[in-house]
């Protein structure tokens, strides 16, 4: 082609014209971003904030004396003088004096009686309340096994909190993670346009499914299946949790892991067929190979929608706070123990606090796993499959 016929174009008509469509959009973009991250970053400040009186160091209060004035009876309008208390049946002046002493109410008491609580001193009476030792010593009771916030010794133990958290989640992740992959790689590799179009709409359908109403099937149908099955004990547990959960965890690392599979070059599987190698051996021993960042990055993903779910927690592992392996065992998780328990605290006090502290590890073990995977594992795969 003669280059006379090509259209010649100027220095400015080249230059990038100013739209102000697109730069309304950069900058709404650019702000939603930075909005999203400052609203994360104040979010773990305000958590971390409502815990930090558990690193406060306070003086040990040994008795709590509370003066009780003397009451007067609350008088709307005129003068009280002339009223009687109201009595029911017969007046006490025609009792005996044994019959009159045998009316003294005595306090209901249950159990051991609770010594020192009042003393007078001056025709005033002074209440002393029980000296709460937990308070004082919170951090010494995280490393024990006994949750107990509501006591004169409150305990609160973290470790049977820890383990319920990762028996549930470890159960979730064996199941959802393999079954997950395994449809994402039949529908990746081997299914037909029409299947495709089929099998993901409806397994991506089970992510809008409310937690509560995964909840409300395992608490109704898997646990008196798998009891029946298993013939275990307790019917709500760790177990029962964890399939829950797998079915909550499914859709994320199932979709996750379809677009990571999908986006493997053809050029790989071309090559892989042309070579001899047969449909299978390309989709487990080429392309899973080359998607395994997107697919390790879907497993984590996975971890901490199971790590912080609550509804389903609640109503399917029988939110019982056991230190056991035993899988077929009621637990109680993190989240669950936040979701059960805050709404019936005191602000301020020390369970409040610690349920706030909790809040806190949470979050951190999530930040954390995601900084790690983000930054060295996933880093260290594709420079490995880069041949780096």
């Amino acid at each position: 082609m003669d280059p006379s016929y090509l259209p010649a174009f100027t220095k400015e008509q080249l230059k990038k014209q100013f739209r102000w469509s697109e730069f309304l959009a950069e900058k709404i973009i650019s702000s939603v971003a930075f909005l999203s991250i400052a609203i994360i970053f104040l979010i773990f400040i305000f958590v971390f904030k409502e815990s930090l009186p558990l690193f406060s160091s306070t003086k040990k209060v040994e008795k709590t004396e509370v003066k009780a004035t003397t009451l007067q009876p609350e008088t709307y309008g005129g003068a009280t003088e002339d009223l009687a208390p109201e009595t029911y049946g017969a007046p006490l002046e025609d009792l005996s004096p044994t019959e009159a002493a045998s009316t003294d109410l005595q306090p209901e008491t249950y159990g051991e009686p609770i010594e020192e609580l009042a003393v007078e001193n001056q025709g005033e009476t002074k209440l002393a309340k029980p000296n709460q030792e937990g308070a004082d010593k919170t951090w010494s009771t995280f490393a024990s096994a006994e949750w107990v916030p509501v006591s004169y010794n409150p305990r609160f133990g973290l470790i049977s909190l820890l383990v319920g958290t990762l028996k549930v989640t470890l159960i979730a992740m064996l199941i959802a993670g393999p079954l997950a992959i395994l449809a994402a790689i039949y529908t990746s590799c081997f299914a037909t346009k029409r299947r495709k179009e089929i099998i993901k709409p409806i397994i991506e359908m089970l992510a809008a499914f409310p937690s509560v109403v995964i909840g409300f099937f395992a608490l109704m149908v898997l646990a008196t299946f798998f009891q029946d099955v298993f013939g275990y004990d307790s019917r709500l547990n760790a177990f029962v949790g964890g399939v829950a959960m797998a079915l909550a965890a499914i859709p994320i690392i199932y979709t996750i892991s379809e677009d990571a599979l999908s986006a493997v070059p053809k050029t790989f599987t071309e090559a892989s067929l042309a070579l001899g190698a047969s449909k299978s051996q390309t989709a487990f021993l080429v392309t899973l190979p080359a998607a395994t960042p997107g697919i390790f990055a879907a497993l984590l993903l996975g971890v901490g929608r199971v790590f912080g779910e609550t509804m389903i927690a609640l109503m399917a592992t029988g939110n019982a706070a056991l230190l056991s392996a035993n899988p077929f065992e009621s637990v109680r998780t993190f989240a669950a123990t936040i979701g059960s328990e805050m709404a019936e605290t005191v602000f301020g006090e020390t369970h409040y606090s610690v349920l706030f502290f909790i809040g806190s590890l949470l979050f951190i073990f999530s930040f954390g796993l995601n900084a790690i995977a983000e930054f060295y594992v996933k880093g260290k795969l594709i420079k490995k499959f880069q041949g780096k």
